[in-house]
């Protein structure tokens, strides 16, 4: 007879911030929560993935995802109110970044291996920044 544990792997995470909690092959399941590099008004950068995908799922709370399209620079920026339990998934290569309410978690899938050597940030301009927080108030 197995044991429980060689059945199901039970997870979770609390705290602040981003955390991988299960990993398997070539994917990962990861929660994000608040914290405060994500308000809106602390927001300096964007990160794309060159290798794969990246679903966002909206378990609680308020999300805004901002996407910008541009290869090497930053172009047009926009914003996506997510609403919970729908699917949300950034192309790969896609600029993006995302801010919270101090309630919200959010689910992302991943490939297992995505960080930074595969995953490139951008810095944001004083107006880049500026339209992050604009398209933040026009969505609330």
């Amino acid at each position: 007879m197995r044991k429980r544990e060689e059945l199901i792997e039970i997870k979770s995470y609390t705290e602040e911030g981003y955390q991988p909690v299960i990993d398997f092959n070539s994917w990962r399941v990861a929660v994000l929560n608040y914290c405060e590099e994500l308000l809106v008004e602390n927001i300096d950068k964007m990160q794309k993935h060159n290798q794969t995908d990246e679903v966002f799922i909206l378990l609680k709370g308020e999300c805004t995802l901002f996407l910008a399209e541009g290869k090497e620079e930053i172009e047009n920026i926009y914003a996506q109110k997510m609403e919970p339990f729908k699917l949300y998934n950034i192309k790969k290569s896609v600029w993006h970044t995302h801010t919270l309410s101090k309630e919200a978690m959010v689910l992302i899938v991943e490939n297992q291996d995505t960080d930074l050597s595969n995953s490139p940030e951008i810095d944001l301009n004083q107006n880049q920044q500026q339209r992050l927080v604009e398209l933040s108030q026009n969505l609330s």
